[in-house]
């Protein structure tokens, strides 16, 4: 622990020596915010960000004192992965509760950011022109949307209930029909090596988590659990906004372990579940829900992030981003997942589930970021899915980086506690990838973001002539642990 001393103790002294940011010029206006004011009327309501200046004065000694400070599992992990910098001690600070009320005052505000010292509000013209003149105000930007997008392919007719566990062989596990969806990505052959993903966390961003009584979810080690569209602790249906079936199938596809039907890549990781999507609709605020999502998830100690979420569908009247801000720095969902990474987390997402188009790429956000691990979807046999979503990034990177199945999985269902189902999308490739990094990371604790993506490329299917189909191909769990560090 003496490398976690030292990184706390470079903390203090980085932020004992950063000036405060507050100025005193007035608030700009990005041109997509002055744009949709200008073709709304004056009444409509926008969902915007609200950048702010500073962290609310120049001795930032006091503000780190009342700072909630990352929890020592998550200081351990940015010692072995991250790449620490005065700035991101700056970022850990939170926003000054006085400008938080003060914005609240103008305006109904969805969520707070540390990382980006931002809020995130609902106001109309009026209130944004209110919020642009307040001293401690940077700069407003719109919380975009993406064209609408295709809804997630369906799946085979085939819901079933479970007929009882068979008996597994000494030291063996018996995965019965996920045994396809894990022999594909060689996962049993880890297995088999005493690797199962314990001592891993990860953090699973979804729709809601409708069914966790399940018979695969029974043994599952649940940490914590957050609700970011209804701001509560109840991840669950009921009468909150959503329905959760969706986070239920790719939580049981990641981490479920009923033997002789279901078991997942990384069966005893533990897990942080976000409810990051509000079902009812397709909000821009959603990425704001994911943002917050990723700094409660890091600062609990999350190893890896698995979010089967693309931004590509919103309600009108939101501005739209588009395929060209696919760029690694523009959506903020984005943006989050490289600070996550920044401070070790590898971030696994679904590539998106819009196909291919010889124009430009179908990529979603936060798919597009630098430092995430995007997976694309094949089916049983190891072809690519027709509606599994291609690259190149708008900066011209290869997208996705890897792919596992995302055809006809098996996935634990939501029409009571043994049922199961089949289900489609790069929803179901993504914790099938993320299993794979747990066990990674298992295996090689002290690999960091960038080395773990590294050897997820190098050992995959294509990985000497890699595309933006499929990336550097179907992903090799035996492989990846087995290969040198990088």
């Amino acid at each position: 622990m003496t490398r976690v001393r030292i990184l706390v103790g470079s903390i203090a002294a980085a932020l004992a020596g950063l000036p405060a940011m507050a100025g005193s010029r007035p608030a700009d206006l990005s041109p997509r915010l002055a744009a949709a004011l200008a073709r709304s009327e004056a009444s409509e309501r926008q969902v915007a960000w609200v950048f702010l200046t500073d962290k609310g004065g120049a001795d930032l000694r006091v503000e780190r004192e009342r700072a909630e400070q990352p929890g020592a599992r998550a200081v351990l992990r940015r010692v072995l992965r991250g790449q620490w910098s005065a700035r991101q001690a700056f970022e850990d600070l939170p926003v000054p509760a006085d400008y938080v009320e003060a914005v609240a005052r103008l305006a109904r505000v969805r969520q707070v950011s540390r990382w980006f010292n931002a809020v995130s509000v609902e106001a109309d013209a009026r209130a944004l022109e209110e919020l642009a003149r307040l001293p401690f105000v940077e700069r407003l930007d719109l919380v975009g949307r993406f064209p609408a997008g295709r809804p997630e392919p369906s799946a085979p007719a085939s819901v079933r209930s479970s007929p009882g566990a068979r008996p597994s062989a000494a030291g063996e596990v018996d995965y019965g029909a996920s045994l396809g969806q894990l022999q594909q990505i060689q996962v049993p052959a880890v297995h088999a090596q005493g690797l199962d993903g314990s001592g891993v966390v990860v953090a699973v961003f979804d729709s809601g988590f409708d069914n966790l009584g399940h018979e695969a979810l029974a043994t599952t080690r649940v940490l914590a659990a957050r609700d970011f569209v209804n701001s509560d602790d109840d991840v669950a249906d009921g009468t909150d906004r959503g329905e959760g079936s969706h986070g239920t199938n790719t939580l049981s596809v990641l981490g479920g372990y009923r033997p002789g039907q279901l078991v997942g890549p990384a069966y005893r990781a533990s897990f942080l579940l976000a409810k990051t999507e509000n079902t009812d609709s397709e909000t821009p605020v959603e990425e704001d829900n994911w943002a917050a999502a990723a700094e409660w998830a890091e600062a609990l100690g999350a190893d890896v992030i698995s979010s089967s979420l693309g931004y590509l569908t919103y309600d009108t009247p939101f501005a739209s981003l588009s395929w060209a801000d696919m760029n690694g720095r523009t959506a903020i969902s984005t943006l989050a997942a490289e600070k996550a990474a920044e401070r070790g987390v590898v971030v696994v997402v679904s590539a998106g589930n819009e196909g291919y188009s010889a124009e430009h790429n179908t990529l979603g956000a936060p798919a597009d970021g630098i430092r995430v691990l995007t997976a694309g979807a094949v089916d049983a046999f190891g072809v690519r899915a027709a509606f599994s979503s291609v690259g190149p990034t708008a900066d011209l990177r290869i997208k996705p980086d890897v792919a596992a199945q995302g055809q006809a999985v098996l996935a634990a269902g939501s029409f009571g506690p043994t049922s199961y189902v089949n289900v489609n999308g790069t929803s179901f490739s993504c914790p099938l990838t993320a299993g794979v990094v747990a066990l990674l990371l298992q295996a090689h604790p002290g690999y960091t973001v960038d080395q773990v993506l590294a050897v997820m490329r190098s050992t995959a299917s294509r990985a000497a002539q890699p595309d933006n189909l499929l990336g550097w191909g179907i992903a090799n769990a035996a492989a990846a642990v087995a290969a040198p560090a990088p």
